[in-house]
């Protein structure tokens, strides 16, 4: 059941907040050293002024005191702990508030093993290529697209989950290219492959993103859930398909070996099945197995961040009352599992929360905040999800079986576009622009700008100098 917690005590990395959920995260109620609270993307307190800054080994933002170098600093309170650097991305239009460790090997915690590339924090160096920035619109919508990025890998690096960038693993680590439609090429797809997560930028766009969802007839559609969703897939990679978790998974969402291209083609020629809301978190999620692992992986990314948020800020819905039926142990996957009760409590929490936050939406005249009805069927794909998520901490990243290469999946364009497959960028792109020059040591180019990152407010475009 939903607890309270104390929103004024410091950020502390480990899962202790919500041991009773099993909510495995981290307060997301960020706290400065004047007491005043801050949130996930404050580069500096409006109240007191501090620079505050994300540390990944501590897994939250943390207010910062200088050194002896201006562009050092150490956590407030902690004069000889390890020191940081702002991401080189903090004075770009990315407005990046991660931390680099000045010796990754003295930083505790997991921040040397992901594969950095120079100047840049875990999120920057995950990304592989940018968008045009002298194309008036992207420095925002490239902004907006690392700002939703950082929230979900912010929320994995709570969860325990291994992240390793291409730098790390050239063949199977993590990779994003934001890409932009360009004249006579084919249209930009949202999807993955192998490591390499694409994702157009007009996703960034509120209205493009929108008249989308509108097309394609779904509930709820954001570039949080775009994240979710695609490292899903990611993950599956990493996670099932190399591990004998690989045999639940099929018995529990269905043969993955189906072909992939004809199971898409029947979802958008014939529709999804009749019966699909009763066994599945979507409609999309009923095309083929991966994307129901994708869809429901998104689902939990979703519970658990909202929940550990709700928990952080001390709201209480344990008095709510539910406009549907709370779920039993008859639900799960495994009923006898040593966690299965913690795991009712947080599945049930998460129903108690979700009936207050769609009311609320509804009394600002918004959809509702979550526009889904978890299915009875889906609940034991979610606990599935729980306890391969909760067996990852503290083990090493699986190793991909020789010869287990999943096909790509890519997502379907909106409803009355052609379905182009587009072809994956054989070696790292920098930047999509013709004119930018590509760094030999193959980093992420950054925009040079003359305005730092804001405060407590979203940040203000930085202007991009001309390549």
């Amino acid at each position: 059941m939903l607890t309270s917690n104390d929103s004024s005590a410091p950020v502390h990395s480990g899962g202790s907040l919500a041991d009773e959920l099993a909510a495995p995260a981290v307060s997301r109620a960020y706290v400065c050293q004047c007491g005043r609270p801050v949130y996930l993307r404050n580069s500096q307190c409006l109240a007191c002024s501090t620079p505050l800054g994300y540390v990944t080994s501590r897994v939250g933002v943390l207010p910062l005191a200088p050194t002896d170098d201006p562009d050092l600093f150490t956590v407030f309170g902690e004069p000889d702990g390890p020191r940081y650097r702002r991401c080189t991305n903090f004075t770009t239009a990315a407005s990046c508030n991660w931390l680099v460790p000045e010796d990754a090997e003295a930083e505790p915690g997991l921040a040397h093993t992901h594969g950095l590339a120079p100047g840049l924090c875990l999120a920057c160096s995950a990304t592989r290529t940018i968008p045009d920035l002298s194309v008036p619109e992207n420095p925002e919508l490239w902004q907006k697209m690392e700002t939703a990025k950082r929230r979900v890998l912010s929320q994995l690096l709570a969860l325990g989950l291994p992240i390793s960038t291409r730098l790390a693993d050239p063949d199977h680590g993590l990779a994003f290219d934001f890409l932009s439609n360009l004249p006579g090429a084919p249209r930009v797809l949202t999807g993955h492959q192998d490591g390499v997560i694409t994702l157009n930028i007009e996703e960034g766009d509120d209205a493009q993103r929108e008249k989308t969802r509108a097309e394609m007839r779904e509930p709820y559609r954001t570039l949080v859930g775009h994240f979710r969703h695609e490292i899903g897939h990611y993950y599956w990679d990493v996670l099932v398909a190399p591990t004998p978790w690989l045999q639940d998974f099929r018995a529990l969402f269905g043969d993955e070996t189906q072909d992939y291209g004809q199971a898409l083609q029947r979802h958008y020629e014939n529709g999804p099945p009749a019966d699909w809301a009763l066994r599945y978190v979507t409609s999309y999620a009923s095309t083929h197995p991966w994307e129901d692992w994708a869809e429901t992986w998104a689902h939990y990314l979703h519970m658990a961040d909202t929940v550990d948020t709700a928990l952080s800020f001390g709201v209480n819905a344990v008095n709510v009352e539910l406009t549907s039926d709370l779920f039993t142990r008859e639900d799960l996957w495994q009923p006898d599992h040593e966690d299965a009760d913690r795991f009712l409590d947080f599945l049930n929490g998460w129903v108690r929360l979700t009936n207050v936050l769609n009311e609320l939406s509804r009394s600002m005249g918004q959809p509702d905040f979550y526009p889904f009805v978890l299915p009875h069927a889906a609940v034991g794909k979610l606990q599935y999800i729980h306890q391969l998520v909760t067996a990852q901490r503290g083990q090493p990243a699986p190793v991909r079986a020789e010869g287990a290469e999943p096909a790509p999946v890519q997502e379907p364009p909106p409803i009355g576009d052609p379905a182009p497959v587009q072809d994956p960028q054989p070696e790292p792109a920098v930047s999509q622009q013709d004119q930018a020059p590509v760094p030999a040591d193959g980093a992420v180019p950054v925009a040079t700008g003359d305005q730092p990152a804001p405060a407590n407010e979203p940040p203000q475009q930085a202007q991009p100098l001309a390549a």
